[in-house]
């Protein structure tokens, strides 16, 4: 074993002269492992809520969207909607018109979002999964359309999940200029019968905006018959993002589920860094106190480094005992901090220990979310062997 490493585990567990030393090494130490564990446990919790907010998008967002590059619509009689039909990493292809409309009720006028789909959107989305009431989730049959509606947008409009009148659904015509004299004649009208059920995906930008209805619904009252604004896709086994990519080519966006919320999971990430950023400044100052603890030391030593010196020892092997010391504390900081850490996510994670709130079912989830990733596990370790040897580097060389 080298010697330098030898000496340091010998000063690092043996009773110093001065009782002060072993109480303000055991501080640095379980200020190294408090903050380190507090590191695990807040990246955690932002995955947790990161994963949490991925699974209300995913019964609506589809997994693969593709939108054109240019313009507005894609030609539904294009070799591209026909290659993705047809293709063996398509599972389902879903042709939707997304556009903005007019909603009118009895006493209340409301912008909406009017998004059409072809038949085969149960099978491509997980709607279903979160559709609310005693109706049956079609959105035509035979010569009447249905629209499925957000549960805050049926609030708005001051409806409850069913509603006897239909809905009077309102888009300007393409291309026409508003009539002062007769407004409404610059407008395509249609109706929308209710279905008896709403959708709840607890997004606000879904909730209180969207309401479904089916594609040839929306391309009649938009004007765009054989058109669609995006494809939306459900992938075959072991397909990935970039195989739609390479069949509709530059001419297509084509985007994943975080892609398509990228805003929202941007700032999540901002979130997480800065969490982060502030923890490292408090393990800055955690550290502080291994310059103190080994500052103390070497003090203690002199006479012990006196010794050495005179058998043959140079001061860069002294310097390197107290190195190893100082790096054997921040290391054993780190070790139990990381593993408690683990600890209480698994604890949180299994019983959910701590909650959103008092009473159950105020919010979404009644616990913190908790989801471990091993890189993040591994970032925090390095994170804090870096301060850490950082500061006992300091420590030992201006001492």
């Amino acid at each position: 074993m080298n010697f330098q490493l030898f000496i340091a585990r010998r000063y690092l567990f043996s009773r110093k002269t001065h009782h002060a030393i072993n109480i303000i090494s055991l501080i640095a130490a379980l200020a190294v492992a408090v903050t380190t564990m507090a590191l695990v446990c807040t990246l955690s919790v932002f995955n947790g809520f990161q994963s949490l907010v991925a699974g209300m998008f995913t019964h609506f967002d589809p997994e693969i969207k593709v939108s054109p590059v240019q313009g507005k619509t894609i030609d539904l009689s294009s070799p591209t909607y026909r290659f993705l039909q047809t293709s063996p990493h398509v599972a389902v292809c879903t042709p939707v018109m997304e556009e903005q409309a007019l909603v009118v009720t009895a006493d209340r006028q409301v912008p909406v979002r009017l998004k059409g789909v072809a038949d085969n959107f149960l099978h491509q989305s997980g709607i279903q999964d979160i559709l609310y009431g005693d109706g049956t989730p079609i959105l035509r049959s035979d010569v009447l359309e249905y629209g499925i509606m957000g549960i805050q947008l049926a609030g708005r409009l001051g409806l409850g999940i069913s509603f006897s009148d239909p809905l009077q659904v309102y888009a300007p015509k393409r291309g026409e200029r508003v009539n002062m004299a007769n407004p409404q004649s610059s407008f395509n009208h249609d109706e929308l019968q209710s279905s008896g059920l709403v959708f709840c995906v607890h997004q606000a930008k879904y909730d209180a905006d969207y309401i479904l209805c089916s594609l040839p619904f929306a391309q009649r009252l938009f004007d765009a018959p054989g058109k669609a604004t995006a494809i939306e896709i459900r992938l075959a086994p072991g397909a990935t993002r970039d195989d739609i990519q390479s069949i509709v080519g530059n001419k297509y966006k084509v985007k994943d589920r975080y892609q398509q919320q990228e805003d929202v999971f941007r700032i999540m990430q901002v979130e997480k860094f800065i969490s982060y950023t502030f923890l490292c400044f408090i393990l800055i100052v955690a550290c502080l106190n291994m310059t103190g603890s080994l500052s103390m030391l070497m003090i203690e030593k002199k006479h012990d480094a006196q010794t050495l010196r005179a058998l043959g020892a140079n001061e860069s092997q002294i310097r390197g005992i107290f190195d190893n010391e100082g790096r054997l504390i921040i290391l054993a900081g780190a070790f139990v901090g990381t593993l408690l850490g683990i600890a209480l996510c698994w604890v949180q994670q299994e019983y959910g220990l701590v909650r959103m709130g008092q009473a159950e079912g105020s919010f979404i989830i009644d616990a913190y979310p908790i989801v471990i990733k091993p890189l993040d596990i591994l970032a925090v370790f390095l994170t804090v062997l870096g301060v850490g040897f950082t500061s006992v580097w300091y420590a030992v060389r201006h001492f």
